[in-house]
């Protein structure tokens, strides 16, 4: 086992740091995205905090592990096409830190980072077949099948959250109507609260979907309606994938989820109803336990995966 850098990169922070052969973030810093003011530099950024942050811990690092949002190449290393990484299209994230830390390095998109961590450390350990779901202002899923990563041809990471589940449902950014995403992440729940609502509605302004959670813990009638059918999607897309995969486990993550008491009842019962064709039953539904340093350790994990055999 090793000690290993790990770096993930969101659309709001990038966040660095050591983490041991157990899971545990041993030093960690963190720095604004910025990403307008250029891959370069955002490059010099991530450098700096990992050299702090190797100091801190006191340790040597055998390789780094990348988490990154948006599509990237897994097989090459290098960052695809994202609206808000604006000029880092192309850049090769991965040789460029191999080679100014002397190691190895590898990067895999955030969704299969995180699934990878939960079966490595988390919710899922021991578990050959899983499949990881993230909702928060997108939905993210990584599945992994024989303990490995599942990849599409070229390597390409498979996006679930953008499998269809209304075809008369809202315009997605993907181009799709109603895909998953489109219907079943703290965005939709406000935009379809936000729609439904008269305007002297009192909890309109700064609407999100944790305060409509919280809202509907208060017995708030609209935000009930929208927690009921945010967990009725929640449970179509969760009840997809045990029917498309039947894995060992599916772990839910993500800010959302932080509310899972509000949704774990309906999913169940969609399960029930949905998966008649399959051993559902056999689907453990998993809260991700990893914490809020779950991206980082998903990250390290990605450096496991690619360069050690455990």
């Amino acid at each position: 086992m090793a000690d290993v850098g790990a770096i993930d990169i969101g659309g709001t922070k990038i966040a660095v740091g050591v983490v041991d052969e157990n899971g545990r973030v041993l030093a960690r810093r963190e720095s604004p995205t910025d990403a307008r003011r250029g891959y370069r530099d955002a490059l010099a950024r991530m450098g700096s905090m990992l050299r702090e942050a190797v100091r801190e811990s006191g340790r040597t690092i055998e390789g780094i592990g990348i988490g990154s949002t948006g599509p990237v190449d897994p097989v090459t290393g290098v960052i695809g096409k994202l609206e808000f990484l604006p000029g880092w299209e192309g850049s090769p994230l991965v040789d460029d830190l191999a080679r100014e830390f002397g190691v190895t390095a590898a990067m895999e998109n955030d969704a299969d980072a995180s699934a990878l961590g939960e079966a490595g450390w988390g919710a899922g350990r021991n578990k050959a077949n899983l499949a990881y779901v993230t909702v928060g202002t997108g939905i993210g899923v990584g599945i992994i099948t024989g303990g490995r990563l599942y990849r599409g041809a070229n390597g390409a990471h498979p996006e679930i959250g953008h499998h269809v589940i209304d075809p008369n449902g809202p315009l997605c950014s993907c181009g799709a109507r109603g895909c998953w995403e489109s219907l079943a992440t703290g965005p939709a729940m406000v935009q379809w609260l936000s729609a439904n609502v008269p305007q002297d509605y009192p909890h309109l302004h700064g609407l999100t979907g944790k305060r409509i959670c919280e809202l509907a813990r208060q017995g708030d009638a609209p935000a009930c309606r929208a927690v009921d059918r945010e967990a009725q999607y929640l449970g179509i897309g969760v009840a997809n994938l045990v029917t498309l995969f039947i894995p060992d486990a599916i772990v839910l993550g993500g800010s959302i989820l932080r509310s899972a008491d509000l949704f774990l009842a309906t999913i169940h019962d969609t399960i029930r109803r949905h998966c008649g064709y399959v051993p559902f039953e056999k689907t453990a539904i998993e809260m991700a336990s990893l914490g809020p340093d779950a991206n980082l350790i998903g990250a390290a994990r990605v450096w496991h995966h690619r360069f050690t055999a455990e």
